[in-house]
């Protein structure tokens, strides 16, 4: 049971420290992005279409590109829906499409054959929740290129259009303080281009169109991922503080530690289970319950290991004691 505690928190840790690593890096030395055009067509439904042509220039053999589209910042989401993916220049193509805590990612050619040199993908997808409703306008605010890309990009142009007249500003870099090169192109379309973008440097669209003239509903936002209160807390101090009393009683570790673990292990499963299945595994919250059930776990371990009988192969050492008063025989 030692042994069982001791590979549980080893894993425990080890998962942690996996999750916080940084991601690796989805390009390799030589790689570059020669040309990067966007364009952004805001629906009247208020949905906007995305439309990505990516020249990537390959340093060498590589399986294809990953691009990372942001749906969450702090709490609010946006949706990322159909996406389709294509190459101009007969690169494999096939997309594969996962969703992370933070960005979806899509990988393009990744189980095709390698390729090298100069090739051109497209990517499409839509999005939605993306406008903001305000009093007299709706808002758009979008990183068209994303923050995300490990190479250099060349030359980058966004270009945005919608059903009817608006104003709208582009900042590039990290952080976005540069202008961007403006020029219309037609009376509800407006064209920003950037050059030498560094890695993860990306291009911040700022949008604003006249009230009602699109769809813009109200922003969607994740739960806190805290949504409990003290008591769930207190309920963990408590069982860490009543660890040296479990340990002091033999009748008690011994037979609640499987009723301790099977209630803690409901209680956190049902309350993060719930929340997965409401509000989606990545934006999963925790209540009251998750501590609770923490700390009935913790009891349960601290009994587990407590009651945890001496082994078998270890050594009693024997004392032979001589009785007094008694004398062997005279020689």
């Amino acid at each position: 049971m030692r042994a069982l505690a001791g590979s549980l928190a080893a894993a425990a840790v080890l998962a942690t420290a996996l999750a916080l690593l940084p991601a690796a890096p989805d390009g390799t030395p030589g790689d570059r992005i020669p040309a990067y055009d966007v364009v952004l067509t805001v629906r009247n439904d208020g949905v906007v279409h995305v439309h990505e042509t990516i020249t990537y220039d390959f340093g060498g053999d590589e399986r294809g590109i990953v691009r990372r589209v942001r749906y969450r910042e702090g709490r609010r989401v946006y949706g990322v829906r159909d996406v389709r993916t294509s190459s101009s220049t007969g690169a494999p193509a096939r997309a594969r499409v996962r969703t992370l805590p933070h960005d979806v990612r899509i990988a393009v050619g990744g189980d095709g054959p390698a390729v090298r040199g100069r090739q051109a993908y497209v990517i499409e997808y839509d999005l939605t929740g993306l406008l903001t409703p305000r009093a007299d306008r709706a808002e758009l605010v979008w990183d068209a290129l994303g923050a995300s890309w490990d190479v250099p990009v060349d030359e980058a142009a966004v270009r945005i259009a919608a059903p009817a007249r608006f104003r709208a500003g582009c900042r590039a870099g990290d952080p976005p303080v540069t202008r961007c090169v403006r020029r219309r192109d037609g009376p509800f379309a407006l064209i920003f281009s950037q050059r030498d973008l560094a890695p993860h440097e990306g291009m911040l669209i700022k949008a604003r169109l006249p009230k009602g003239a699109v769809a813009a509903p109200p922003p969607r936002y994740a739960p806190p991922r805290w949504r409990g209160s003290w008591t769930g807390v207190a309920a963990l101090v408590l069982a860490l503080a009543a660890l040296p009393w479990t340990l002091r009683n033999p009748p008690v570790r011994r037979s609640a530690a499987p009723v301790l673990a099977g209630l803690g292990l409901a209680l956190v499963a049902g309350d993060l289970g719930t929340a997965a299945v409401r509000d989606g595994l990545w934006a999963v919250s925790a209540g009251d319950a998750t501590p609770t059930g923490a700390a009935l776990l913790a009891l349960a371990a601290g009994a587990a290991v407590a009651g945890t009988p001496r082994r078998s192969g270890e050594r009693h050492r024997v004392v032979r004691v001589r009785p007094i008063g008694r004398r062997g025989p005279r020689g």
